[in-house]
């Protein structure tokens, strides 16, 4: 679904979605990794379980909410992915400042 432009070389970093390892360019997204991966879905919606993934990319829908190091209600597409990042997709709902 998607793909690199061939002139990008930048270095690459190390994280895991839902406990598999994952390579992303340095620089990228959290939502743009996991979309780069073929990972579409990030969270399930609190009321009726529907899948939900990144749709907007600047921020501003929330459709890509994920648990980042523990921290839930993180936006992937505003969090730049960082060597050793731990993310899971988020089912339902959590709250404000509620850590796992």
């Amino acid at each position: 679904m998607f793909r690199r432009l061939p002139d990008r070389k930048e270095s690459s970093v190390s994280f895991t979605f839902n406990g598999v390892p994952t390579m992303a360019s340095q620089g990228d997204s959290v939502a743009a990794a996991l979309l780069a991966a073929g990972h579409c879905r990030t969270r399930r919606t609190p009321v009726s379980g529907t899948a939900r993934g990144p749709y907007c990319m600047m921020g501003v829908c929330f459709e890509c909410l994920v648990k980042i190091d523990g921290q839930p209600n993180r936006q992937a597409c505003m969090t730049t992915v960082v060597e050793g990042m731990r993310v899971e997709t988020q089912d339902g709902a959590a709250m404000p400042g509620q850590e796992e």
